[in-house]
């Protein structure tokens, strides 16, 4: 049986039957005792018990470090006990897989004859140069030994005895020296008892490894209670067990105590730690069947680093890596390596993700393997159609969500149709490369046209002088930036900013695309008053996220601000200050116990205000469902100024079903008539609108359906779909 260096320790000590030359009242017929002992039934029943109990077999070896057999097991490394610079004895112990207890020596088979049986005379202990107390450990001697004064014993028996002085760990060597006397054999039991622990010390593995994970503290606490205390080896044993266990609640699976070699005469012990030390993070690619990707020779392709270019895969490892909290030179944490796992996963451009190990040039140190199946991230669609609006189109779009390995996303949508070209294109890089602190960048532009909300609905409905329904077409790109504001980039950050300039040309068209800068009554749609304006805007935002889910939050609270400021550039030279807030609160409840899921409340509060120049399609819309459900898209009304509130109950109806009843408010406050032209006031808008309802949430692939039945206070009800939940 080889035993592994590397895995723990186990003490062992010193264990030896010193023989002396018979002296007077030896007859002919005395025998030596030799140290051949043999196995007794309840010997051998013991021996079956502790088979049966561990099966690892211990292995003790004597003070000169001579190996003694356990059955057919044998240790033949094992070095010499020394003595340290400073004079401290050093007890050189083998390392075997799990720890165990010392235990008593299984005897060797019993011979053929019969072995000779001599009378003991008298029993004495000789505790050599020990001064410390010692009428306890007489006691744990004379109990743990079967040989007794006025009774015959045996080589074997006297074998035995030694073994279970030894096991009761207080020892760290028992000699056993037989003696003729006149009345029979004179047994001295040589002894050398363990120090009084004073204090048990810490050292990691491999030499010059980062600071340790396992405060000093931790260490006295687990060995309080042996402090001041004979040194047991089984005491300190479950000590060591505790320590590994520690390791394991901390989430270090790899850390274990692999040595406790060296005791020093002043009751110092120093264990011997591998922490699992991470020497590099690695990337493999694997394929569909899970098997690594093979070269052209059809070899695996060698393991990745963060500075290689990718091989196997189109991933770059270090879009990889960067999202690993674990780096080379940490001790391995499992919990630490599933978030890490779990944000690797994210990026949404894998199938599966996996973790696993590889050695390291240093075999105390281990590689940390990120295995990843890439999934397909390119898609292509085209179609066409026909409709009022446009009148027969085409489309094409195409998203990437791997751009070049790099994790970036690519979106283009065209739409050519015989009255406009609509385009939308967007570069998204989620986390520029080089940057600490996780920011992101979106460019985009765009050509989009769209019926305003601002300018439909109502009673009367007031169109263009040719009958047509406004559209609005804005054209024109920018840039936003986001970071969290959080220094530790893996850590949940509650904070986010944003910044961004944008550039939009806004043109008020009819449906052949012919600009209409009034309506049928005159009134401007536009700023400038010739239907088109230029609007340079300056964007900030801060977000403070403290729900426990983003998809399906049952408590916490999420806070929104925003800032748009426009620069007096351009058409119609607008100065506009733009300011908007939504806070949203959940509080978890237990109202039914229809099926199992959670409840909530859910309660959110939406206000803003426009400041300077406002173009009259840039005022706050009301009414619909991401208002006031119930009402038609703007039907409420729209102003300069609005508030808007909403609460709901949600919760369950079956495991992917759920339900909410609502109850929506919102109002212009009075500031409809502040907009220019008064788009709300010539449709007759009210101005302020309330509603309840019912809905239905179906979970999907793409997020909840929310299908939402509402009742508004002008007695009118209306049917509203989304996705996702409202807040």
């Amino acid at each position: 049986m080889r035993l592994s260096p590397l895995l723990s320790a186990v003490f062992a000590a010193t264990a030896s039957i010193g023989l002396s030359s018979p002296t007077c009242g030896q007859t002919v017929n005395s025998t030596p005792l030799n140290p051949e002992p043999t196995e007794t039934a309840n010997e051998a029943e013991a021996m079956s018990e502790a088979d049966s109990a561990s099966s690892s077999e211990p292995i003790y070896v004597n003070q000169d470090a001579v190996p003694v057999e356990v059955g057919s097991a044998r240790l033949n490394e094992v070095q010499p006990a020394t003595t340290t610079a400073a004079g401290a004895k050093t007890i050189v112990v083998p390392t075997v897989p799990n720890i165990e207890s010392p235990t008593a020596q299984a005897p060797t088979p019993q011979p053929n004859e019969p072995e000779p049986r001599v009378l003991v005379s008298e029993i004495a202990i000789d505790f050599q140069d020990y001064t410390g107390p010692q009428n306890q450990l007489e006691d744990i001697i004379f109990r743990a030994i079967e040989t007794r004064p006025g009774l015959a014993t045996t080589r074997s028996q006297l074998q035995q005895d030694v073994n279970e002085v030894f096991a009761t760990g207080f020892f760290r060597s028992v000699d056993v020296i037989p003696e003729d006397t006149p009345l029979g054999v004179r047994i001295t039991f040589v002894v050398e008892p363990n120090p009084v622990l004073r204090q048990v010390n810490v050292s990691t593995v491999p030499p010059g490894a980062e600071e340790r994970v396992l405060p000093q503290e931790v260490v006295d606490e687990i060995f309080n209670d042996q402090y001041g205390e004979i040194l047991n080896l089984r005491d300190l044993q479950a000590g060591i067990q505790k320590l590994n266990e520690w390791y394991q609640e901390q989430g270090y699976a790899l850390a274990q105590v692999i040595d406790a070699s060296e005791v020093t005469d002043d009751g110092v012990v120093t264990l011997a730690i591998a922490e699992g030390v991470i020497e590099d993070i690695a990337v493999r690619f694997l394929d569909e069947d899970g098997d690594p990707i093979l070269n052209e020779q059809g070899e695996p392709i060698q393991l990745l680093t963060e500075q290689d270019e990718a091989m196997g895969g189109r991933t770059r490892p270090f879009i990889i890596t960067r999202e690993m909290q674990l780096n080379p030179g940490d001790v391995f944490n499992r919990q630490t390596a599933e978030r890490d796992l779990r944000r690797v996963f994210g990026l949404g451009i894998f199938d599966d993700v996996r973790l696993s190990f590889a050695p390291g040039t240093d075999p105390r140190r281990v590689v940390v393997v990120v295995d990843v199946i890439e999934k397909n991230t390119g898609s292509l669609a085209a179609g066409a159609g026909i409709s009022s609006a446009s009148g027969l189109f085409g489309t094409v779009s195409y998203q990437q969500q791997n751009l070049g390995g790099n994790n970036q996303t690519l979106g283009a949508e065209f739409q050519l149709g015989e009255r406009a070209l609509l385009f939308d294109l967007r570069f998204t890089d989620p986390w520029i490369a080089g940057d600490p602190y996780r920011t992101s960048y979106t460019l985009n532009a765009f050509r989009r046209r769209s019926i305003s909300l601002i300018f439909d609905g109502g009673d009367p409905e007031v169109e263009l002088p040719n009958g047509d329904r406004p559209r609005v077409v804005r054209t024109g790109g920018g840039i936003n930036f986001t970071r969290p504001l959080s220094r530790d980039v893996f850590t949940r950050s509650e904070w986010t900013a944003s910044a961004g300039l944008e550039y939009q040309r806004v043109s008020i068209r009819d449906s052949d695309g012919e600009l209409s800068p009034d309506d049928e009554l005159g009134n401007d749609l536009s700023f400038s008053g010739d239907g088109k304006d230029d609007l340079f805007t300056l964007q900030f935002g801060a977000v403070r996220d403290r729900r426990n889910s983003p998809l399906r939050p049952t408590s916490g609270s999420l806070l929104r601000l925003g800032l748009e400021q426009t620069v007096p550039i351009g058409k119609g030279s607008i100065l506009l200050s733009r300011l908007r807030g939504s806070y949203s609160y959940y509080i978890p409840v237990d109202f039914t116990d229809f099926t199992a899921g959670a409840e909530a409340l859910a309660f959110n509060v939406q206000a803003g205000t426009a400041i300077g120049d406002l173009p009259p399609y840039e005022a706050f819309s009301l009414g619909g469902s991401n208002s006031v459900r119930g009402y038609e898209e703007g039907d409420v009304g729209a102003g300069r100024s609005f508030i808007q509130a909403t609460a709901e109950y949600r919760f369950p109806i079956f495991s992917f079903i759920g339900g909410a009843l609502f109850v929506d408010f919102a109002s212009d406050l009075g500031t409809g008539d502040d907009v220019p032209g008064e788009p709300a006031v010539v449709r007759d808008k009210p101005g302020t609108g309330f509603g309840y309802g019912i809905g239905v949430r179906v979970q999907s692939p793409l997020g909840p359906i929310r299908v939402d039945y509402g009742f508004n206070d002008e007695g009118d009800s209306r049917l509203h779909f989304g996705i996702g939940e409202r807040f």
